[in-house]
């Protein structure tokens, strides 16, 4: 099934109009979600809409309410919202253009593909693309989509133009409000001449498909082991914490360490076997269970 394009319409620059499709640049990883459920009887834990002292309410009852004052609430109809919001258009006007490394990172939320929506919008399209790549700049309007307008920016990438929604000033923290109580100390030039190294030394190609989300990965084998199971309890062998040892760091052993001998890593050490008692490891040798039926009700 072909992408669903995200908006259609038209990009204007001065006088000229290119008629493009845009579609989304991002998809939602493997996320796992779960549901509340009763236990005792398997059935799926819903929820009521409830008002204090009044009990379960009525859906056509309820109201949007923006909250003024400590349970105070300016009461608005779902028609008073839909009369407000933007119309929407099927323009994008570029109304300016910044240099490609004047928006902080902070203000990118999503980006989406941009493309040329027939074969007579390609002469323009490349032009725009290769304008905005000779300049190095980046153009920025305001998309109106699904009633509100979104600060958008427009930027060359490979053969095509990426659209990347921004967001507002009053959506962005200042970094300075967390980082201005970093005290302004400058590095060891040591320290830093070992830290450059290592980074130097661990420099690669970025390549996204060598990462994976531990966590939802260590979820699906888990649940793949309970539909094996049956409804059986698994019980999983508990690895025990390496003992803590001490919390004062030597930064340049630790660094040096880091690089190892001719600048090459310092190859990793294997834990020293514990001696066991006889009698203990005579235990240690029996098959850990695995699985442990229920008791019934």
């Amino acid at each position: 099934m072909a992408a669903r394009a995200y908006w259609q319409g038209q990009i204007r620059l001065a006088l000229v109009s290119i008629p493009v499709e845009i579609y989304p640049a991002t998809r939602s990883g493997a996320a796992i979600s779960f549901h509340q459920i009763h236990e005792p009887s398997g059935q799926r834990i819903r929820y009521e809409k409830v008002a204090p002292g009044v009990g379960p309410v009525d859906r056509d009852d309820i109201l949007k309410g923006f909250e003024i004052s400590k349970g105070n609430y300016v009461l608005l109809e779902d028609e008073e919202i839909e009369a407000v919001k933007i119309e929407s258009r099927k323009t994008l006007d570029l109304v300016q253009f910044v240099e490609a490394d004047a928006i902080d990172v902070l203000y990118y939320e999503k980006p989406y593909f941009v493309l040329p929506a027939d074969d007579l919008a390609e002469e323009a399209y490349a032009v725009l693309r290769d304008a905005l790549r000779a300049t190095r700049k980046v153009g920025l309007g305001q998309l109106s989509v699904r009633g509100r307008e979104q600060l958008v920016s427009l930027k060359p990438c490979g053969r095509g133009l990426i659209l990347e929604v921004l967001r507002y000033a009053d959506e962005v923290t200042r970094a300075q409000k967390y980082f201005s109580a970093i005290p302004d100390h400058k590095a060891d030039p040591d320290l830093l001449d070992l830290a450059t190294a290592i980074i130097d030394k661990k420099t690669a190609p970025f390549h996204p498909e060598e990462f994976h989300d531990g966590y939802v990965d260590a979820l699906q084998r888990l649940i793949e082991k309970k539909k094996k199971a049956k409804g059986k309890r698994i019980i999983e062998d508990v690895e025990e914490p390496a003992a803590k040892g001490s919390n004062v760091i030597d930064l340049m052993a630790a660094l040096k360490k880091s690089v190892g001998e001719g600048g090459k890593a310092a190859p990793a050490k294997k834990p020293t076997a514990r001696k066991t008692p006889a009698k203990s490891a005579a235990k240690s040798t029996a098959k850990p269970r695995t699985t442990a039926k229920r008791k019934s009700a």
